[in-house]
């Protein structure tokens, strides 16, 4: 959900095929055998490391259980200095998606700044087999004031040439200088977004709550030195606040102000909103078309 280094790319460009593998659901093959779960390294992803499971995530600090709606609130600064009111709306579908021969849930995340959406995004996870969870793409549609849309970027793992999956969540956070990836593409798509974790035991009271032993996860890009992203994870709940701290210009502060279990009626009509974004920007190609949850 970090924001810093989008490119907004043409429509007419959605038309590139995005092959990230329209194999079987993952599973089969020999996983690493590594001495923990932080063992394992980006460089060890392939469907040997999920089962038929993948799309159920159920990490502590970062559960997606389908119709779950997430709002945060708050506020940020532009380009210009001047401030905005900020809110995140991330919605679990009930949709999952093969990437890469693993089934990933969808996630979609939609950003508003003063009340007018400027970003809705597509986003695939999968847990494996470790209890790692694993961020294997995005689709990001870009839109204007007047709620046009201004064009859309995508990558997923192994298409275009380069990119690859990164962490959403390391199985076992823990305090660490060491900072691991969240994934990669190469311009034109450009992400590189990396995460340590920061603090660990920390309290921090928020709208829907107070939260104890929440996990504090430091991301950044390093081609922006100096700027740094804070978040911050409640185990049984997931991202309750955002802060920064260093030289981010953007100084984004949110916290979760709603957490709803949707019902039927609301999940069915994510469900047919986000197939209606996914259709749009079709350039997934040879990846197979999100289903229901069966």
């Amino acid at each position: 959900m970090r924001r810093v280094g989008y490119l907004a790319v043409a429509l007419t460009m959605l038309t590139f095929t995005a092959c990230a593998g329209t194999g079987s659901p993952a599973g089969g093959g020999t996983p690493p055998s590594p001495t923990g779960p932080n063992d394992i390294r980006v460089d060890d992803f392939g469907p040997e490391l999920f089962d038929d499971t993948s799309h159920i995530v159920n990490h502590p600090w970062f559960p997606l259980e389908p119709g779950t709606k997430y709002v945060w609130k708050g506020r940020a600064f532009d380009d210009d200095g001047s401030r905005l009111r900020r809110k995140v709306v991330f919605t679990v579908t009930d949709l999952t998606k093969v990437i890469a021969g693993v089934r990933t849930v969808v996630g979609w995340d939609r950003d508003f700044n003063d009340g007018i959406l400027g970003e809705s995004e597509l986003i695939f996870y999968a847990q494996d087999i470790y209890g790692n969870v694993w961020h294997l793409g995005e689709y990001v549609e870009h839109w204007q004031e007047d709620a046009e849309l201004d064009g859309g970027r995508l990558w997923v793992h192994g298409d275009p040439e380069g990119t690859t999956a990164g962490f959403g969540m390391k199985a076992d956070p823990e305090a660490s200088t060491h900072a691991y990836s969240m994934g990669f593409a190469p311009p034109p798509w450009f992400w590189d977004d990396r995460a340590r974790v920061a603090e660990t035991g920390v309290r921090t009271c928020v709208p829907v709550g107070c939260f104890d032993d929440v996990i504090v996860i430091e991301e950044f890009e390093p081609r922006f030195r100096g700027q740094f992203q804070l978040k911050y994870y409640a185990p049984g709940v997931g991202n309750v606040r955002v802060g920064w701290r260093g030289d981010d210009e953007e100084q984004e502060e949110m916290v979760l102000t709603k957490l709803v279990q949707l019902g039927p009626e609301a999940v069915a009509r994510v469900r047919e909103l986000v197939l209606e974004q996914e259709h749009r920007g079709y350039a997934y190609g040879r990846t197979e078309p999100a289903q229901p949850i069966a």
